[in-house]
């Protein structure tokens, strides 16, 4: 099966992350940037017939979908909840694209958000990590990137500046992006390496900074598509695949399985690394958007650290990364988290983004990562002249 132009996002809707959320919840605040992604696509509610939600830690329970709907005032023919950790924005594309193409639906809201509050406890999760790795020491997702980063240092010789020159130019990325949380002072590399270590070898500013907000798409077939007040964007694109749950299990902490994801997008494109006029790839940290780079084909495998002091990743380099800042510098509130890198490349493509706006922007890669490197989605976006 291909999904390759069944699908276009037309309208995009977000939040600026907060520190400070106030009482609000996970629901309200993707009712807000659901509103604002209809709206965005020139769509009223009762043109939505697809809904696709994330999973809210703030807001367990089950049935989750239909009470997105309800809140939102929506009576959609498919609806579903993705649930594949910091891939699940990126999944909702195809998946959208999929369900428009198998006519289920013609326009599909997708969102994700969630609330953090200082001090407040995440509910118990059941997991085999909770069971058989934390009582052990290896707890949360510092522990599993700190081992990658340790391991790329020692097969390839990555160097500490070689991984904070990424915060660096994403950081130039968000002072020109109003949304980003992090975008009224630059970053040096000499900023990040004087961090406080977190989990070595990772330092404070290669980490991202969890956060409350939301963000939203709106994806239609190619009849709502053609009558859009915004370029439609395209999907040519996706690819997907897993690795494993914990990082105890995987087969290599240095190769991941962006590897296939990103084979599989190009392919179904028709496209190849060197075609993209920006990427957006997953960065909860430093070292994830290393191992993207190698493993989607930008550079060769153990050449990131080399590779991205050679090229300047910033909205005005040549070869612009994460241009709203990435999560290190926009900042990561929940899975809307992921879903920033979906928007940012839309926004590009429609010649929407401002003063940071990539010149002659086409094609977009972007690729959301779940777990410790485990899930992986790879999708290639277009904006037809």
């Amino acid at each position: 099966m291909s999904v390759k132009n069944k699908a276009a996002i037309i309208g995009i809707g977000e939040l600026k992350p907060t520190k400070e959320p106030g009482n609000a919840t996970p629901l309200s605040l993707m009712a807000q940037a659901g509103a604002m992604a209809i709206e965005d696509a020139g769509l009223e509610k009762r043109d939505i017939d697809g809904v696709l939600v994330g999973m809210a830690f703030g807001d367990p329970g089950i049935l989750y979908p239909s009470a997105v709907c309800e809140v939102l005032g929506i009576r959609p023919r498919m609806l579903n909840q993705v649930d594949i950790g910091g891939a699940s924005a990126a999944g909702m594309v195809w998946r959208a694209a999929a369900a428009i193409d198998a006519g289920m639906c013609q326009a599909v809201l997708c969102l994700t958000g969630d609330v953090n509050r200082l001090g407040e406890q995440r509910p118990p999760i059941i997991s085999v990590a909770r069971e058989f790795e934390w009582p052990y020491g290896n707890i949360g997702a510092n522990c599993g990137y700190a081992l990658i980063a340790q391991r790329h240092m020692y097969e390839y010789g990555t160097k500490p500046e070689q991984l904070a020159k990424i915060a660096v130019d994403q950081r130039k990325n968000a002072l020109k992006n109003p949304l980003a949380f992090f975008n009224d002072k630059p970053l040096t590399i000499e900023d990040v390496l004087a961090s406080p270590i977190i989990c070595s070898p990772l330092h404070l500013y290669e980490i991202v900074s969890p956060m409350s907000g939301a963000a939203a798409f709106v994806m239609v077939g190619p009849e709502i598509a053609r009558r859009a007040p915004h370029p439609p964007v395209w999907l040519l694109g996706a690819g997907e695949s897993c690795s494993h749950s914990t990082i105890t299990y995987a087969r290599s902490l240095t190769e991941s399985a962006i590897k296939e994801s990103a084979k599989a997008a190009f392919e179904m494109a028709g496209l190849m690394p060197k075609d993209m006029n920006l990427i957006c790839p997953y960065d909860c940290y430093t070292i994830t958007v290393l191992i993207t780079l190698e493993d989607a084909g930008f550079c060769k495998k153990g050449h990131g650290g080399p590779f991205v002091m050679e090229h300047d990743l910033s909205y005005e380099g040549d070869l612009p990364c994460n241009t709203h800042g990435g999560q290190l510098s926009f900042g990561q509130p929940g899975l809307a988290g992921g879903m920033s890198h979906v928007t940012e490349a839309a926004r590009q493509l429609m010649g929407r983004a401002g003063e940071r706006q990539v010149k002659n922007a086409r094609f977009a890669f972007v690729n959301g990562n779940g777990g410790v490197m485990s899930e992986q989605t790879s999708i290639i976006l277009e904006r037809k002249s």
